[in-house]
């Protein structure tokens, strides 16, 4: 018995502000189609069950699980990885954001393999509360593991982001 290959579609992501044609099978998760079609490995995927949060990427500003969504359901999304969150001023590695700033001042990371989550679910958790208390803060990031810092430093990275938020405004 012989079985036929899997049918490939073509696919355009709108991924941290350019476009990437891919051709991936229906099942392919958007995870592994930015990390393998676009070489953008910075979305870690670690338990693969949408539970740990590595995978967190934004689909339109929105925090989600990318080892959760198909890449063909992702089509027409403004997608931004964790790559799409420094800011341009000119160089070719752009300037941190206030939240990857935030976690380098506050020493937010250990090993790293977390770190990217964090980041793209703090930004949109920031987006929609500015200020937040240190509950908030905690509420925030409560989808996401860490194994590494005990999320201290995490907490006090998401307060630091909301300092250095209200200077560029």
């Amino acid at each position: 018995m012989t079985t036929s290959p899997e049918e490939l579609h073509d696919v355009r992501l709108h991924v941290n502000g350019s476009v990437h044609e891919v051709r991936v099978p229906a099942r392919r998760l958007l995870s592994d189609a930015l990390r393998h079609d676009c070489g953008l490995t910075g979305t870690h995927v670690g338990c693969e069950h949408g539970v740990c949060g590595a995978c967190t990427i934004l689909v339109d500003g929105k925090p989600m699980r990318s080892c959760l969504m198909l890449a063909v359901s992702a089509v027409d999304a403004e997608i931004t990885t964790v790559e799409g969150l420094t800011e341009d001023d000119g160089t070719p590695q752009g300037r941190l954001s206030p939240v990857q700033q935030a976690f380098s001042d506050c020493h937010g990371l250990q090993c790293g393999f977390c770190t990217p989550g964090f980041l793209t679910t703090i930004t949109a958790g920031l987006a929609e509360n500015p200020d937040p208390t240190e509950d908030e803060a905690r509420e925030m990031i409560a989808g996401n593991l860490c194994r590494c810092t005990g999320y201290q430093n995490i907490v006090k990275s998401v307060l630091r982001a909301a300092e250095l938020g209200k200077g560029e405004e």
